[in-house]
C-alpha cells in the first residue's frame, strides 16, 4: 500500500530545520564576534596619553628633578628620573676631566660647582664650600640639566665609564671576591649618597680603593672607609688586613691648587 506523502508538510519541516539551524549557527557566530570585540577595546572613547608627534623639548622642559641630601653637606644629588648612563658611573672631579661630557662642562660653568659625578639614574653635584648657597645655584644646575636632556645629545662622547670590578682572568680568589663584594654590598649603599668607591687593587692584603663624587671631600669619608668599608671586607674575607684610599695625581694637584687660591684670597682679604 503506498503511503501518501503531503509535500506542503515535508517543504515546511524541510525549511524550519534549515531556520533552526541557520539561527544556531548565527547565535554561535555573533557569540565569536562579541568574544572578539571585548577583546578589542573601545578606542572611540580612549584618550592619547602620548600623541603621535610630541615636542621632546617641551616634555623634557617640564621634568621633575628631585634633589636628595648626601652625608658631605657640600655634595647634593640630583635625580632627572630619565637614565644617566648605560652602566658604571663617572667621576668629574675638576673641569679639566669633561672634556667627553657636554652635560659636565655645562655644569662646570655654573659658579661654586667643583665636582661632577654621574650614576646610571643621578647626578651628583658638588659645590666648593659652605659660603656657596645650594639656594643660589639649584636653579643653574636644574636648567642646565632640563636643557641638556631636551637636547638629546648624549651623556658620554668618545669614552665609556670604566668597569673596574669587571673580571680579569688574572684575578685570584681572593681578588675576585673582593670584586664581588664590592659590587653587591658596598657600592650600591656608597651610590645612594651620591658616591663611589673604584677598585685600584689589592696588595699584601691591602685592598687600595678610590673615593668619587659626594665621598671625595666628605668629612665621613675616612670613617666610611674604615669602619664601614674595611670592617665588611674583613668579615667576610679574612686575607684583608685594611684598606687604604688613593688619590689620583690630577686629584691632588687639583686639591693643592685649590688650597693655594683658597690661602691667597685669605691673604688679599687680611690685608685690606
Amino acid at each position: 500500500m503506498a503511503t501518501k506523502i503531503n509535500v506542503g508538510a515535508l517543504r515546511n519541516v524541510f525549511f524550519r530545520k534549515q531556520h533552526i539551524i541557520s539561527r544556531v549557527s548565527c547565535v554561535h557566530t555573533c557569540t565569536r564576534c562579541n568574544n572578539v570585540n571585548r577583546a578589542i577595546p573601545n578606542t572611540r572613547n580612549r584618550v592619547l596619553l602620548q600623541p603621535p608627534c610630541i615636542n621632546r623639548k617641551s616634555l623634557v622642559r617640564h621634568m621633575f628633578i628631585q634633589t636628595q641630601e648626601t652625608p658631605n653637606p657640600n655634595s647634593l644629588k640630583f635625580i632627572p628620573g630619565v637614565q644617566v648612563l648605560e652602566a658604571g658611573t663617572k667621576d668629574f672631579p675638576n673641569a679639566s676631566s669633561t672634556y667627553c661630557s657636554t652635560l659636565a662642562k655645562q655644569l662646570f660653568r655654573i659658579d661654586g660647582v667643583k665636582g661632577v659625578f654621574f650614576g646610571t639614574d643621578f647626578i651628583t653635584v658638588t659645590k666648593t664650600d659652605e659660603d656657596v648657597d645650594w639656594q643660589v645655584i639649584k636653579p643653574d644646575v636644574y636648567g642646565t640639566i632640563m636643557d641638556f636632556f631636551a637636547s638629546g645629545l648624549p651623556v658620554l662622547t668618545d669614552e665609556q665609564p670604566s668597569v673596574d670590578t669587571a673580571v680579569d682572568p688574572e684575578d685570584d680568589e681572593v681578588v675576585l671576591m673582593i670584586k664581588e663584594l664590592l659590587d653587591t654590598r658596598i657600592r650600591p649603599t656608597v651610590q645612594e649618597d651620591g658616591g663611589d668607591i673604584v677598585y685600584m687593587g689589592f696588595e699584601e692584603g691591602i685592598v687600595k680603593l678610590k673615593m668619587q663624587g659626594s665621598c671625595t671631600s666628605c668629612p665621613s669619608s675616612v670613617v666610611t672607609l674604615k669602619h664601614g668599608v674595611q670592617n665588611m671586607l674583613q668579615f667576610y674575607i679574612p686575607e684583608v688586613m685594611g684598606v687604604e684610599q688613593i688619590e689620583d695625581e690630577v686629584d691632588s694637584i687639583s686639591e693643592q691648587e685649590f688650597e693655594k687660591f683658597e690661602k691667597s684670597i685669605g691673604e688679599s682679604k687680611d690685608s685690606s
